[in-house]
């Protein structure tokens, strides 16, 4: 039986447009403040979040969407728009298009990064808490995390990697395949018959946003995001915040507990051998820990 429906559309946003989807409840409650998901990347989609549909039967809109650069919202050859004011200013422009006045934030990934940057420059009053789900404060640390991992790789794979960064040519087949082996390990294997379908389905990634924004893979970030680090800001961070992140999760245990201690009013959840989509990884789980979450913090 059918409790929600979907509402898809457009805003404007510097010549361009955002995607945006909205999984409405059919008894949706005026008190409950919305969900609004912002997506790894840059330049991933949206469409991994869709196994959080769900969550709108609990009486509350679940709202996603694409940023610029990616997805339905794709843009090429704009290397100058790859920086964090863009984005920002683009969910500025996407809570004040929607109308939303209540809502819980969360960012996975180099979506917890906009969600941070966003709380702690623009300080939006509508935003009632914040979850921050296998993401970062400082970029740098999570290049470190990273490189301390590739020390656990086939030996091959290591020299092939630490060649690649000495030369800065990560093409070659082999720091390939050293890089899939990597990610297979710490963020996503490749999709199969019992993945979900919104996580195999085709997607237009925003592979220039990414490579300009944050670099050539997850563990040499020299993009305009290098310097990017509001650890010593987490402090200022006055809503209640949800850590959430794997023990095998490309956000470290390390990386989320300096998140869990720089901010006042937090609590980190960690989910025993998930990678880096917890939600993906065990959704029932990842669900259930967001619907408690969201009731405790709703009237705050």
């Amino acid at each position: 039986m059918e409790t929600h429906q979907i509402q898809e559309g457009y805003l404007p946003f510097l010549g361009y447009r955002t995607y945006y989807r909205i999984v409405k409840p059919k008894e949706e409650s005026a008190e409950k403040p919305a969900l609004l998901l912002l997506h790894g990347g840059p330049g991933s989609t949206h469409n991994y979040f869709e196994v959080l549909d769900g969550l709108a039967d609990t009486g509350r809109a679940v709202i996603s969407y694409d940023c610029i650069g990616c997805g339905n919202s794709y843009v090429e050859g704009r290397p100058d728009l790859w920086v964090m004011d863009t984005w920002v200013r683009e969910l500025e422009n996407l809570i004040s298009g929607l109308h939303l006045t209540r809502y819980h934030l969360l960012g996975q990934s180099f979506g917890g990064m906009l969600a941070l940057s966003c709380l702690l420059d623009k300080k939006p009053q509508g935003a009632v808490s914040v979850i921050l789900s296998s993401t970062l404060s400082a970029s740098w640390l999570w290049g470190h995390e990273q490189h301390r991992r590739i020390r656990f790789l086939p030996e091959s794979c290591q020299e092939a990697i630490w060649r690649a960064e000495k030369t800065g040519d990560f093409t070659a087949p082999d720091v390939q395949e050293a890089t899939r082996i990597f990610m297979e390990r710490y963020c996503a294997g490749e999709p199969d018959a019992n993945t979900p379908e919104c996580v195999r389905r085709e997607k237009k990634t925003g592979t220039e946003s990414y490579v300009t924004a944050w670099g050539p893979n997850e563990f040499t970030p020299t993009g305009t995001l290098k310097d990017f680090d509001v650890t010593a800001r987490l402090p200022e961070i006055k809503i209640p915040a949800l850590v959430i992140s794997g023990t095998n999760d490309l956000c470290s245990p390390l990386i989320a507990k300096t998140m869990y201690d720089g901010i006042p009013d937090s609590r980190w959840e960690l989910f025993d051998g998930a990678r880096h989509m917890c939600f993906v990884e065990d959704t029932p789980k990842y669900m259930a820990l967001l619907t408690r979450w969201m009731a405790e913090h709703d009237a705050k």
